[in-house]
């Protein structure tokens, strides 16, 4: 049996040789291990990842407002009534885009899009139900027939704006219906009023000024 080692100890200096030697400073023992630094790195690093994929995902699948946009507003034809009093018929073509602008297909009941002149309300024309693709458009078409308007202060301000080559009309256009990812269903309304300045010499429109206002429900299963 080999003899053991000594162990050399140095001595501590007693307590009145501290007070002495003000500059004397006693540093803790600091145990370095290269291993468990690089864990507790990877450990952050996948953590900020997740969070970032979480973060990109949420952004990603997150419903989004679908976009209503008045493509057309076509005056297809005006009739004018002097007997038994003045009044004005008027008949139009619309056509509505709904553009889908999340990743995850959209269903609508219907859509609901309603004519007005001046303030007024002249009437109204709703669709049947459709359904728009991931990313996608849908197109609807509607004919509008408005017939005896006998305001007289409004056919007086149609004819003048006849006169002067554009018609100013007031849309309102509604859609309803619900977003749909796998076993998900986010209910979904959405509205748009629109000022369209309509030109009747190449029956397009001159101007628009429109209004989004859209409503997103919580998702049921």
């Amino acid at each position: 049996m080999s003899p053991s080692k000594a162990a050399y100890y140095t001595h501590i200096p007693p307590l009145h040789y501290h007070h002495q030697n003000q500059n004397d400073i006693v540093l803790p023992l600091y145990d370095y291990n290269p291993y468990r630094s690089r864990r507790r790195f990877h450990f952050h690093l996948i953590w900020a990842v997740g969070i970032l994929l979480f973060l990109a995902a949420v952004y990603v699948f997150w419903p989004s407002d679908p976009v209503l946009k008045i493509e057309r507003l076509k005056l297809n034809r005006i009739k004018v009534h002097t007997v038994p009093r003045l009044a004005i018929d008027i008949s139009m073509f619309v056509t509505v885009r709904v553009h889908n602008t999340d990743v995850y297909s959209m269903d609508y009941k219907s859509i609901d899009v309603a004519v007005g002149y001046r303030g007024k309300k002249l009437g109204h024309v709703r669709s049947a139900h459709g359904h728009v693709k991931a990313k996608g458009s849908s197109y609807v078409d509607a004919k509008l027939e408005f017939t005896g308007i006998r305001v007289l202060s409004d056919v007086v301000y149609f004819l003048e704006d006849l006169a002067k080559g554009t018609v100013p009309f007031d849309t309102v256009s509604e859609v309803e219906g619900h977003l749909g990812l796998l076993f998900f269903d986010f209910p979904m309304e959405a509205k748009i009023s629109c000022e369209v300045l309509v030109n009747t010499a190449n029956q397009t429109i001159a101007h628009e000024k429109c209004l989004h206002k859209v409503s997103v429900d919580s998702c049921t299963i």
